[in-house]
Order: C-alpha cells, then sequence, then structure tokens
C-alpha cells in the first residue's frame, strides 16, 4: 500500500463502520447482545483506524481542495459541513456510549446510544460519500 492509498482506505475503513453499525442495531433488535456488542466494538476499531489514517493522510498531504463548480460544488459543501460538525460531536459521544456499556449500565447506554447510533451511521455514510465525491466522481483536475 502507498501513502496515496489511504483515503481508499479511509473509505474502505467508514463503509465497514456503517455495516457494523447497521449489524449491531439489528443483533440487539434480536436480543443477540455478544453479536451486537462485538459488531459495535470492532466498530469502534475501524473507526478509530480510519481517524489514524485520516489523520495521518491529511498531516502529511494538506488539504485536498474541492475544484469542480456549481452545483456539485454546493451539494459536496453542504454535505462535508455537516459531516465535519458531526464527526467533532461523535467522538465522546461513542467514548461515552461504550464507557456506560463496558461498565454495564445499560439504561443509561440504551439513552445515549439513540443519538449516538444514527449520528454516527451518518458520519461513517457521508464519509464515504465525500471520498467519492472528492476523489472518483469530480476529483481534482479531472
Amino acid at each position: 500500500m502507498k501513502f496515496h492509498d489511504l483515503p481508499a482506505l479511509n473509505a474502505c475503513l467508514n463503509a465497514a463502520s456503517a455495516v457494523l453499525l447497521l449489524l449491531g442495531r439489528w443483533f440487539i433488535g434480536k436480543g443477540d447482545w455478544r453479536r451486537h456488542r462485538a459488531c459495535m466494538l470492532t466498530a469502534v476499531v475501524t473507526s478509530s483506524l480510519f481517524l489514524v489514517g485520516y489523520l495521518t493522510y491529511h498531516s502529511q498531504a494538506g488539504t485536498t481542495r474541492f475544484t469542480h463548480p456549481g452545483w456539485p460544488r454546493v451539494v459536496y459543501l453542504s454535505i462535508l459541513s455537516t459531516h465535519t460538525v458531526l464527526a467533532g460531536v461523535i467522538v465522546p459521544m461513542v467514548a461515552i456510549t461504550l464507557s456506560r456499556a463496558l461498565r454495564e449500565r445499560f439504561d443509561r447506554h440504551k439513552a445515549i446510544a439513540r443519538w449516538t447510533f444514527p449520528l454516527w451511521l451518518y458520519v461513517s455514510v457521508t464519509g464515504v460519500l465525500i471520498y467519492l465525491m472528492l476523489y472518483r466522481i469530480w476529483p481534482p483536475g479531472g
């Protein structure tokens, strides 16, 4: 793997997180807390790996600008702005949600997980969309 492959790897990690979140939600809905726990812990790992890869890439490569004009730029910037704000919010929410589950405070875990799950899912899915728009659909210089 080369350095320039990090954005694609990061998108895959975001996609994996989204799938794991959906599976984890499905398992807890079925009452299968063991598989729920496995999915959610793996989602934390994949999201953490994403964050390390993202910070590593952008500390070296800097900012990648979206250069396509018109409506694609409006769509991209709209998604990017909500993604960025919620990405900052979701990190402590995941930490609190995870902490409550690991301490077996399931009443409090469930109360915050109702908010954490959809926001985390949104951040994961929009992370993939941002990658696709920035590097695949409307790449710089493309």
